[in-house]
């Protein structure tokens, strides 16, 4: 019997930056609270972070269910 094809995604592979990048994340959120997107990235530094990790790390973090958006739009760790 053949292998099934791989799952339909659009995400690229992880490296395991991205999974100390959420780990960040999450951590801010839960000592904070629900933020902005804006203000998540500057509780983190993500200024100082290759281009695009911030965006990509926040996706994963949503694709994965560790955080969400509220309402109001305000990102949320679950």
């Amino acid at each position: 019997m053949p292998m099934p094809p791989p799952k339909a995604s659009t995400e690229g592979p992880r490296d395991r930056q991205v999974f100390h990048e959420m780990g960040q994340l999450v951590r801010a959120l839960e000592t904070v609270g629900p933020s902005t997107s804006e203000d998540l990235a500057q509780q983190v530094g993500a200024a100082y972070w290759e281009e695009g990790r911030f965006d990509r790390a926040l996706s994963f973090l949503i694709a994965d269910g560790l955080a969400v958006r509220t309402a109001d739009g305000r990102l949320q760790a679950l």
